[in-house]
């Protein structure tokens, strides 16, 4: 499986979650759909079918990652 770039993968956990952040705050039509593409993007580049899954994969793919540590279920 291709990986994305551990730079890509950070920028796009960083636009979901400060999406959720504003979808959380106005709930606005373009902040959802934009909320959406990132997730979509997200599930490609991780290889999984979920948001939540797929941010886990991310933050498990980024450097300084500890393959053992589960505090990322959490979150």
């Amino acid at each position: 499986m291709l990986m994305a770039h551990p730079a890509i993968l950070r920028n796009l956990v960083e636009q979901y979650e400060t999406l959720r952040i504003l979808h959380a705050q106005d709930g606005s039509p373009q902040v959802r759909q934009r909320m959406d593409d990132v997730a979509y993007t997200l599930c490609v580049s991780t290889g999984t079918r979920d948001v939540d899954t797929a941010l886990i994969a991310a933050r498990h793919q980024l450097p300084g990652a500890r393959p053992e540590d589960d505090s990322l279920l959490t979150a």
